[in-house]
C-alpha cells in the first residue's frame, strides 16, 4: 500500500523537514531535497509506522470486543427470578 499525502500536507512537511534540518543539523536545503527526503521516509521509513499502528490498532478493538459481554450482557429471561 502507497502511502498518500495531500498536496497541502506535502507542502506543510516539506517545510518542517527543512525547518528540522536548519535548527537541529545547522544546513539549509531546499524544496527538491527535502522532498526526497520525505518521499525516502514515505516508502523506506512509514510502512514501518503503518504496519504497527494496524498491530496496535487491532489488539485494542480486539481486547475491547472480548470485554463486550462483560459490559453489555443483560440477562435474558430474568422477569420471574427472586
Amino acid at each position: 500500500m502507497t502511502i498518500k499525502l495531500s498536496k497541502v500536507t506535502k507542502q506543510q512537511l516539506i517545510k518542517s523537514i527543512k525547518r528540522y534540518f536548519e535548527e537541529k543539523l545547522d544546513e539549509e536545503i531546499g524544496d527538491l531535497k527535502a522532498s526526497l527526503f520525505l518521499d525516502f521516509c514515505l516508502q523506506e521509513i512509514c510502512p514501518s509506522v503503518y504496519n504497527q499502528a494496524i498491530i496496535d490498532a487491532r489488539s485494542f478493538m480486539e481486547n475491547k470486543l472480548s470485554d463486550l459481554e462483560d459490559t453489555c450482557y443483560e440477562p435474558e429471561f430474568d422477569y420471574w427470578k427472586e
